[in-house]
């Protein structure tokens, strides 16, 4: 048996928005059962997101730490942010990320993994990268506000993250498989066997 995700979509009988918020809504649809029955399922719709796990040559990832209203914690986290535009190159994303949040650049960009969030609740999909060849950003910093204000900036040795993760000290989704993908792929076929930055992303098309 091949273990791979298909795609599949069942029937809807109906649907409608009960919220729409500044980046993402909620939707409700009433979906066919393979017995006939209809269930009325609710979900955020979100418009994707990008990450980056930007490593540099001493071994060490590049993390923030941000406070999380939802969780009520501060996460350390990697660079992440929404695909603001609709069929936006998700490459050219994470590269702005990397600048806005650390103000670094990359010379060498690998997709690491593609994710769901929570597909049980969210159909948010999240393509993360592996970023190396670092370096500082040219230019002047971009302006932060919010919850980005109080963000700190890292570079922590690539097993102690393993380790908080193994922990349960260390919980942010794209952190968590960033890491422990980066991990794998150097266990099994190595880096250079990564799909490349512009490898087609089904989720969320986009023109290269």
């Amino acid at each position: 048996m091949t273990i791979k995700d298909i795609p599949e979509e069942w029937e809807i009988r109906a649907t409608e928005t009960p919220f729409v918020g500044n980046k993402t809504s909620v939707r409700t649809d009433d979906v066919v059962m393979p017995d006939g029955t209809v269930v009325t399922r609710d979900y955020q719709v979100h418009p994707g997101s990008v990450a980056v796990l930007a490593l540099d040559d001493a071994d060490r990832v590049l993390v923030l730490r941000q406070y999380r209203h939802p969780v009520r914690h501060k996460l350390w986290e990697i660079p992440a942010g929404l695909l603001d535009v609709p069929g936006e190159n998700p490459l050219h994303a994470a590269q702005r990320e990397l600048y806005e949040e650390a103000h670094v650049k990359a010379e060498d960009w690998r997709v690491l993994t593609d994710v769901y969030t929570t597909p049980g609740g969210c159909d948010e999909a999240v393509r993360i990268f592996l970023a190396r060849g670092l370096s500082e950003a040219e230019g002047e910093r971009f302006a932060v506000e919010d919850e980005e204000a109080d963000m700190e900036l890292a570079r922590v040795p690539l097993e102690d993250l393993v380790r908080g993760v193994l922990a349960g000290e260390l919980h942010n989704n794209c952190l968590v498989v960033g890491v422990l993908s980066l991990v794998a792929a150097r266990a099994g076929d190595g880096i250079e066997a990564l799909r490349p930055a512009l490898a087609p992303w089904p989720a969320r098309p986009f023109e290269a």
